[in-house]
């Protein structure tokens, strides 16, 4: 007698394989006019074509890829939204503190203050991107960076072994709101730093539209040791520059050491100097309605700063409501 199998057992064999010729028949038929005229069989997925579908034992369940999975795809090339450009020029302040010198992007443009998307090649293909504020002018034919080596940082330590020569990335469009064209009035222009919070500042202060603009402009600039002080000579010749020597005397430049004493140098963290007066009594200037501010550091330092400010009375500037004090938010 005759024995029947059950659908189970059925679907676990082979097909048959009159029925496979058919199945390829129907499906590159239907490929073809699914994809146009002139469709080859061989252009199609399907039987004996990378689906599976080769005459192997296989069940209702098999699954069938669609796509292909996104760990497969080659990572994007950093020239679909930057340029190549080489390092020109090193310099080491200390041994974690450095600043490099790009070639810049014939069509790179940018206000003072702002920064630049600076990508290194990272592992298996991959491009790794961090942001960095321009210190350079926006007229100079170059663009300089001040950097601090992270200890096992995926970025910086890459970056602190590159040499003259080497290729960095940078993204074609420049970003961030902290300049000084995004307030409303003030004749006093605060510019508060930490470490190399400092960098914006200095292409701010490298514009000569901004000594014409404010009657006082103060720079705080904090640092925990006397070392880390990064540009100070550059500091110190800015109110000599033939293109706002006149306007040179406006400069009120207030240095400050957590973690040594010098005579010369507040020692108090900014937060605490702009609490207890400090800050203006080295300035000699008052923080007041007239005040624009600009902050730029580490997440703490700009919580607790703006902190003190608001218990000054000063409001943050938020573009709809004009205020006396903004940050940049790219941590």
């Amino acid at each position: 007698m005759r024995q029947h199998k059950s659908a189970a057992a059925q679907r676990q064999e082979p097909f048959p394989r009159c029925h496979l010729e058919f199945m390829r028949q129907v499906w590159h038929e239907f490929a073809a006019r699914k994809q146009g005229t002139g469709t080859t069989p061989e252009d199609c997925p399907g039987p004996d074509n990378d689906t599976g579908w080769n005459g192997t034992p296989m069940n209702d369940d098999t699954p069938q890829p669609k796509t292909t999975p996104s760990w497969r795809k080659p990572p994007p090339s950093p020239l679909l939204k930057g340029t190549a450009e080489k390092i020109l020029h090193l310099q080491r302040w200390t041994e974690r503190l450095f600043s490099f010198r790009l070639s810049r992007p014939a069509a790179f443009r940018f206000q003072p203050g702002q920064f630049a998307r600076l990508g290194l090649d990272g592992p298996l293909g991959s491009t790794i991107w961090r942001p960095y504020s321009m210190v350079s002018a926006a007229y100079d034919e170059h663009l300089d960076f001040f950097s601090i080596q992270v200890p096992d940082g995926a970025f910086t330590s890459r970056l602190a072994t590159c040499k003259v020569g080497d290729t960095v990335y940078v993204e074609k469009t420049a970003y961030g709101y902290l300049t000084t064209s995004r307030f409303v009035g003030g004749s006093n222009l605060w510019l508060l730093a930490t470490g190399t919070g400092i960098a914006p500042f200095l292409s701010i202060l490298r514009d000569p539209a901004v000594w014409v603009q404010y009657e006082h402009i103060v720079l705080a600039y904090s640092v925990r040791q006397a070392a880390d002080l990064a540009y100070r000579d550059e500091i110190a010749a800015l109110p000599q520059h033939p293109l706002w020597a006149e306007q040179g005397h406006k400069l009120r430049f207030v240095p400050i050491i957590t973690r040594e004493q010098l005579p010369s140098a507040l020692s108090q963290r900014l937060d605490r100097a702009i609490t207890d007066g400090s800050l203006e009594t080295a300035a000699q200037l008052a923080l007041g309605d007239d005040s624009r501010i600009l902050l730029c550091g580490n997440p703490q330092m700009l919580d607790d700063v703006r902190a003190a400010l608001s218990a000054r009375g000063l409001r943050p500037d938020l573009g709809r409501a004009p205020g006396h004090f903004a940050s940049e938010n790219y941590w």
